[in-house]
């Protein structure tokens, strides 16, 4: 079986991977993650992901590299990691009392073979509403710091949260289900 490779310095997506019994390594290169213009949002990540895995698929001779990318869509506004602390008060009181899409592009390309598949998961998140006090105290435990959206849905950002439609390992930063089934198209079973 050939080798995975996560192209992602993500401590979450390591975390869920390993959760699911892959063996895998890590090999992360920076790309440019500037939004792209006129680009929807599930085209976004599915380019950064692809972006990602193919960087990494470059430099290796073997192996199915995954790469990903999430955001998080409320309204119009595509909502990246913020910038500061400031950056992440400002997107969770966006947040409060409405519901958004998460949306997480999953690349996978076969270093070997140049073969790529990638696709993408969306998942509607409910956040109940909150004062800025709580806010800022959630802000403060540094949790949102590299979180698409400035949140983790896995941390103490659960309180925030009322209910979930779709994937919750999507939220968290890689859809597992559909990871897997991608996974197959390359021969790949994770049971």
């Amino acid at each position: 079986m050939k080798e995975i490779i996560l192209a992602s310095k993500s401590p979450r997506r390591s975390e869920l991977l390993k959760q699911i019994g892959l063996n895998f390594q890590i090999l992360s290169l920076e790309v440019d993650e500037s939004p792209l213009p006129g680009l929807s949002p599930s085209e976004l990540v599915e380019r950064l992901a692809l972006s990602k895995a193919s960087a990494v698929a470059a430099i290796v001779d073997d192996g199915i590299v995954i790469g990903a990318d999430t955001v998080v869509v409320c309204g119009q506004r595509v909502l990246g990691k913020p910038l500061d602390e400031d950056d992440a008060v400002n997107m969770l009181k966006l947040l409060q009392g409405t519901d958004h899409e998460v949306c997480t592009g999953i690349a996978l390309v076969d270093a070997g073979s140049g073969a790529c598949l990638v696709g993408h998961e969306k998942t509607r998140v409910f956040f109940r509403t909150a004062d800025e006090e709580e806010i800022r105290r959630y802000v403060a435990t540094g949790e949102p710091d590299d979180k698409a959206g400035a949140y983790a849905v896995q941390g103490l950002a659960a309180v925030f949260i009322s209910r979930l439609e779709g994937c919750y390992t999507n939220v968290v930063g890689l859809p597992v289900a559909r990871l897997t089934e991608m996974l197959k198209t390359f021969g790949y079973n994770v049971l």
